[in-house]
């Protein structure tokens, strides 16, 4: 029997994908993603080392910045086993991705395995029968150049990070970490947020018009006052941000005199001055790159970037859909007939352009290596067609919808537009007529809004019905958000289509970014950071500086660049940043950094401490202390909130009222995560919910408060105990294990256990859609059924909880057994977990 050929991918969705495209001469077997790596702490670094003075950055700065890689501990049984059936195979072909990344992981299995049989590397950018055949057929070498390039970004994304992140524990804070895009992103969003501070509202007045033709008071349309006495009216993109006019011919009309104005312009004679059309032609938004995607299913679906190339990744490696990470807009000769015989079949030949749409990227350093995304394949599927459940077919629909809809005709409108005269007052009204809907019918990124105008004539007369003044208020600019901040990063040229995702993650896991609605908020944390690195090492936070090393780093996969001679020149140079930081560190003064003030709050010092962000305040010789309450973001405090917080501070020891139990004194202080109660010295604290204001709480409200978490009852069924409680998503019931959220209003605290059962008896979201998912495997045990599921990672869920999979474990190759030590282990931990949590909790200080 002949010996099989390895073929080796990332992933083991992957994996089985290609395994129904070959026959049985082929294994079919996932790597788990990198299999090597830099040392990701000091256990990692190879003995011999130990005692450079390189040794934590994990680069050989003295020879060639040469990498030091080693196998991270959850890859060695990867590793092992690949090394295995390598020794029963006559040929190894290197499947992995055609990216950068790919083109890494696959040069480390060839360094690793060290494979004495015949190698292949073969590229794809769909998986599907006829794109790895192909690929079979056009096998090359492993691209030195693409590993080069992978491999100068890691390195120097190692040597900025590792030399930057030690000046903010020193400066700053322990814990605190810098990077070549993740810093920039942090400047972008913290810059913002001072805009934001900065900026001075201003207020203005319109008037707006109900009127109808004379002949006909039925067909009424709306008005805008454009100009009085020749003068145009002032509206918000009129206004800076310091609240002043930009141009001082403009009239900014002010409350008295809007009402001054409506009953003069009612007597007027209204006259329709002149009708203006214009035909507009709305062209189809281009098909997905990774970027797009990512900003389409942010505003249209609400999903993070993270989870959208979570979902994108799935539904390429089940062979729906192409590479996922690509900044190409060009579609294959394949790809756009399979597009123009859907477009037809759907419409008919009416929405099809005579020939094909071809589009080209305008992004900073774009690579258009591969395809744009599209459904994959010669025939898309439809999304029914597809089987697909939930947000996996909610993404699918959107990238078919887009990719159609790249082909198809204009959506053909026309714009009317009105000037009617009212005296020495000018007032406008448009109005949009759509003509053609053409790719409107199939996909729109928004909806617009088509104000409905009569058939007029110019001179015709009109007839005021109604007349109102409205008051407006200009708007400080709005914070990035997910699809904003990665707009914003792609036109700049910073961090590439794969970045995008993780950097967002890392500066929310990091605390330098939170999340307040949809937008991003910086933390004081960030504030700080941001401050040291734009007056010490401004180049870092630079957007030309980083996009210039951006595109220096994508010449290196062409060769273009010199590896070696970049790298002294960043890292070592006269102005590189190893003697750079050197100077600083010595100069920078960490009061300097952890203390901000700024000129809207005068005498009140912001401060990043160990416990978090806490305000000063000198008054006389005394210095007054609070910490501030997470959640409160720069731009949308106050200074009289700031004085009441540290008031409440002052006042710790006044007491609120008195436990008619225990007789013990209640207090309200301020702390870390906001107002809450004492009761005693710190023998019971609960925390005061956003439903409730410290300024307005009763004494019953209070004690209410401290009996939580309280049980209500037993469970007529189980005869276990229902409790309710505060936590940090708000007010919640608990059940044996089933958590259900509650209203956040004063009900909650009269909420009884009738109430409870009946919230707990109704079917759980989250069950709804576990349901709808296909496990990978079953066991039967103890009567109860054992899944193996995917989610953001496989993991196994039993008896209603979930337990995530270690790194490395193939979730189509576990046991049973293997199942059942890791809900042992991970329940083990979970109780220890419990148990120290809990002692923790006594000791813990707020505020």
């Amino acid at each position: 029997m002949p010996a099989k050929k390895l073929l080796i991918v990332e992933s083991p969705t992957k994996a089985k994908t290609i395994s129904r495209f070959l026959d049985s001469s082929y294994k079919v077997v996932a790597c788990m993603g990198h299999i090597r790596d830099l040392p990701q702490s000091a256990k990692d670094i190879p003995e011999k080392y130990k005692k450079e003075p390189w040794k934590n950055l994990g680069v050989n700065v003295e020879k060639n910045f040469e990498p030091i890689y080693c196998i991270p501990r959850d890859k060695n049984q990867v590793v092992k086993s690949l090394k295995e059936q390598l020794k029963q195979a006559g040929e190894l072909i290197l499947a992995t991705d055609e990216d950068r990344e790919g083109e890494s992981i696959s040069w480390h299995l060839y360094n690793i395995l060290k494979p004495k049989i015949p190698v292949k590397r073969i590229v794809f950018h769909e998986i599907t029968k006829s794109a790895i055949h192909s690929a079979l057929k056009n096998y090359r070498e492993i691209d030195k150049g693409l590993v080069q390039a992978q491999e100068a970004r890691r390195v120097l994304d190692r040597l900025v990070g590792y030399t930057l992140s030690p000046l903010l524990w020193k400066k700053i804070s322990t814990g605190l970490s810098a990077g070549r895009v993740q810093s920039v992103a942090v400047k972008l969003i913290s810059d913002r947020e001072i805009e934001r501070m900065n900026f001075i509202q201003s207020s203005y007045h319109r008037i707006e018009g109900e009127l109808c033709p004379k002949k006909n008071t039925k067909n009424k349309f709306l008005s805008q006052l454009y100009s009085w006495k020749s003068k145009k009216l002032a509206t918000g993109k009129d206004f800076n941000s310091q609240g002043q006019i930009k141009d001082k011919n403009l009239l900014n009309l002010k409350e008295k005199q809007a009402k001054e104005l409506l009953p003069k312009l009612k007597k007027e004679q209204w006259i329709v001055e002149k009708i203006e059309k214009k035909p507009i032609s709305r062209k189809p938004h281009p098909p997905f790159v990774t970027s797009t995607l990512q900003q389409s299913a942010n505003r249209q679906l609400n999903f993070s970037p993270k989870r959208t190339m979570s979902l994108a990744q799935k539904l390429y490696e089940q062979g729906l859909i192409t590479y996922m990470r690509t900044d190409s807009l060009s579609l294959s000769s394949v790809a756009l007939k399979e597009i123009r015989k859907v477009i037809s079949n759907l419409y008919g030949l009416k929405e099809l352009p005579k020939t094909p749409r071809f589009y080209k990227t305008k992004t900073k350093g774009a690579q258009e290596a591969h395809e744009a995304i599209r459904p994959a394949g010669q025939e898309f599927k439809s999304p029914e067609q597809t089987r697909l459940k939930g947000e996996e077919l909610k993404l699918y629909r959107l990238i078919w919808q887009r990719t159609l809809a790249c082909q198809m005709k204009n959506c053909e409108q026309e714009q009317t537009r009105l000037r009617i005269k009212a005296g020495e007052a000018l007032f406008y009204s448009s109005g949009l007529r759509i003509l053609s809907l053409g790719f409107h019918k199939l996909y729109r990124e928004s909806e617009e809004e088509t104000a409905w105008l009569p058939a007029l004539k110019e001179g015709e007369q009109l007839k005021c019905l109604r007349l109102t003044s409205r008051p407006h208020e200009t708007q400080a600019p709005f914070r990035y958000n997910e699809a904003s901040l990665i707009q914003k990063l792609e036109k700049e040229g910073i961090g590439r289509p794969s970045t995008y995702a993780p950097t967002i993650s890392t500066i929310q896991d990091r605390g330098y970014v939170k999340k307040q609605g949809k937008n991003l908020a910086p933390t004081f944390t960030a504030l700080a950071v941001t401050k040291l690195l734009s007056e010490h090492l401004p180049d870092y936070v630079d957007l030309a500086f980083t996009s210039k090393m951006e595109r220096t780093l994508d010449d290196m996969a062409v060769g273009k660049g010199a590896y070696v001679r970049y790298l002294n020149a960043i890292y070592k140079g006269k102005k590189g940043l190893k003697k750079h930081v050197a100077e600083k560190e010595k100069s920078i003064s960490a009061e300097q950094f952890r203390s901000m003030k700024f000129k809207k709050f005068k005498d009140i010092n912001f401060n990043v401490g160990r416990f978090g962000a806490y305000i000063t305040k000198k008054k006389g010789k005394e210095e007054l202390k609070s910490s501030l309450p997470e959640g409160l973001f720069l731009s949308d405090i106050k200074a009289e909130d700031l004085e009441k917080i540290l008031t409440a501070r002052k006042n710790k020891d006044k007491v609120f009222g008195l436990d008619p139990k225990s007789k013990k004194k209640i207090f309200i202080k301020i702390g870390r995560f906001g107002p809450y109660l004492e009761l005693g010295e710190g023998e019971k604290r609960a925390s005061i919910p956003k439903f409730l204001s410290p300024e307005s709480l009763k004494l019953d409200q209070a004690l209410k408060l401290l009996e939580l978490p309280k049980v209500l009852g037993l469970h007529p069924k189980t005869k276990k105990e229902v409790k309710k409680s505060i936590g940090r998503f708000g007010p919640y019931i608990a059940h044996d294990g089933d958590f259900r959220s509650v209203p956040s209003n004063e009900h909650f605290l009269t909420l009884d256990l009738k109430e409870a059962l009946k919230i707990l008896s109704q079917e759980k979201k989250s069950k709804k859609r576990s349901a709808g998912k296909k496990a990978l495997k079953e066991f039967k045990h103890d009567q109860e059924i054992i899944k193996v599921l995917e989610g953001y990672s496989p993991y196994i869920k039993f008896k209603n909880k979930n337990y995530s999979l270690p790194k490395g474990t193939d979730p189509l190759r576990i046991t049973l057994k293997e199942a059942l030590a890791i809900i042992e282990q991970k329940s083990g931990r979970k109780n220890k977990n419990k148990g120290r949590s809990a002692k923790a909790g006594k000791h813990k200080k707020t505020g």
